[in-house]
């Protein structure tokens, strides 16, 4: 048998090597598409470095970010999530990002009655002009997540 299919006591297996590797968070954003998409597309287009951990689904405002859409990456394992929308004034569609800001705040409250960290869940205004910005705000988001620790609540609903 090769070493690759019998692992000898000298070599741990793939779960140990992942169980002792540092934790890397992994961030679930929900991007406006007129402007916060667009403010990544920027940062990965000016090829500014930001942390890997972001998984971007666009939507078409941040005020269609249901508290549901929140709730269930941080139940199916995600160490954060974050929602970004147009500055203040500048929403394609009048409010939606202030909707999405309450929606937000309300969520934050929720995670605090069940135990868990309301700083897994952010909210930021970025404009399509702000790649720098947007960078920023995954590079500080990753920092927070790995500093808090893997997601406790997805460990009692996976167990």
């Amino acid at each position: 048998m090769s070493a690759l299919t019998s692992p000898s006591p000298e070599q741990p297996g793939i779960a140990a090597a992942v169980a002792a590797a540092p934790h890397e968070p992994l961030i679930i954003a929900f991007l406006c598409n007129w402007c916060t998409y667009t403010g990544a597309d920027l940062a990965g287009t000016s090829r500014i470095q930001y942390p890997p951990n972001v998984r971007v689904v666009r939507v078409m405002c941040s005020g269609a970010v249901d508290p549901l859409y929140i709730l269930r990456p941080l139940l199916e394992g995600a160490d954060g999530v974050l929602i970004g929308g147009c500055h203040s004034g500048d929403c394609h569609y009048v409010s939606g990002n202030y909707k999405a800001r309450r929606r937000v705040a309300v969520v934050q409250s929720y995670l605090a009655q069940l135990g868990l960290e309301p700083e897994r869940v952010w909210f930021r205004f970025i404009s399509a002009s702000e790649g720098r910005l947007f960078a920023e705000t995954v590079t500080t988001m990753t920092e927070t997540l790995a500093r808090l620790g893997p997601n406790p609540l997805a460990r009692e609903w996976t167990a």
